[in-house]
């Protein structure tokens, strides 16, 4: 059983294809059966929490089961809405012949590396935050991990980046003072002013108060990351190579960054019944892994799925594997 104990945050992980979301839907219908209001969020560009339940989800909160709440975050859209937040904050600052140029800026922002997982980052840690109170557990079905890993390390580096930014604008601070008394010459430099708009020492402040904004969301995804009382990883993993090797290094850098790992699901593992000799082959091999596991994996808990005779599909489906995975209320 997954010693999850009273955690309000779960991320379910993995290499892509394993089960993550299967896992993480299993989890969330247990905790629904429990009486606990649960969220089950997906971070994953293909979601299937709403093929697995037999319903559409979206990119809005939605019930699917009494106590049951599904939310699929659409990557794309909140980099939309992410990166019109900004261009109406920078317009408040510059005379409306450079909004063309605010646009052309963001248009290759969107493009550049990091813009979605950062998008991300901000809409994750505002469910984390918004969540609470309102929700007994969260339970996040994450992207293949190395997209995880690097969502997971971004409040870190992006607190940095943000103090870098705040040093930035006080020194900055000076210069806006400086040209506020400059008197207008009609060159470029009067397109970043506008008799309508307040002076230098004001935008100044909303700016600053716009980027401690930011610095305190990256800074709260971090704490609630790193709090073993309130946030566990789970790793899900199959009995081959590549997954097991994926994993080992997920675990490594999850340990690194100090994030709480609480156990291993091992999904599809091969009954114990005569199979035939391609399948006692193929067993043979996964006893291997089996033990591979076991030595990889020694320090945390593990549960073992076995292979369904069936797709896992539908709530009835799912209460059967999460009677597998989890002791509720440890």
């Amino acid at each position: 059983m997954l010693p999850l104990g009273r955690q309000s945050i779960v991320f379910v992980g993995g290499k892509g294809g394993v089960g993550k979301t299967t896992v993480a839907a299993a989890m969330a219908v247990a905790a629904a059966d429990r009486g606990d209001a649960c969220l089950l969020v997906s971070t994953d560009p293909a979601h299937s929490i709403g093929d697995l339940f037999g319903t559409r989800v979206g990119d809005r909160e939605r019930e699917i089961l009494p106590n049951l709440t599904a939310l699929e975050i659409d990557p794309e859209a909140q980099v939309e809405r992410h990166l019109e937040a900004v261009a109406r904050t920078l317009r408040e600052f510059v005379r409306p012949e450079m909004y063309h140029e605010i646009d052309r800026h963001l248009q290759l922002t969107r493009l550049s590396p990091g813009a979605v997982e950062a998008a991300m980052l901000e809409r994750v840690a505002a469910v984390m935050s918004e969540s609470d109170g309102r929700y007994r557990r969260v339970i996040f079905d994450t992207a293949p991990t190395g997209h995880t890993l690097r969502l997971l390390s971004l409040p870190e580096i992006m607190s940095t980046w943000m103090d870098g930014l705040l040093r930035q604008q006080d020194r900055s601070e000076d210069k806006a003072r400086a040209l506020e008394r400059l008197e207008r010459t009609g060159d470029d430099l009067s397109y970043v002013d506008d008799g309508r708009e307040a002076p230098a020492d004001q935008r100044a402040q909303r700016i600053r108060e716009t980027l401690l904004e930011r610095r305190r969301t990256f800074a709260r995804a971090r704490r609630l990351l790193l709090d073993p009382a309130r946030c566990a990883f789970v790793l899900v993993v199959i009995p081959e190579k590549l997954p097991i090797l994926e994993s080992r290094k997920a675990l490594d850098v999850l340990r690194r960054f100090e994030v709480p790992v609480a156990g291993l699901v091992v999904n599809r593992v091969l009954p114990q019944t005569p199979l035939g000799e391609f399948l006692e082959r193929r067993r043979g091999q996964e006893a291997e892994y089996l033990r591979e596991i076991a030595r990889e994996f020694a320090d945390i808990p593990r549960v073992d799925v076995p292979l369904q005779p069936r797709d896992v599909h539908g709530v009835d489906a799912l209460r059967e594997l999460a009677a597998t995975l989890v002791r509720w209320g440890a």
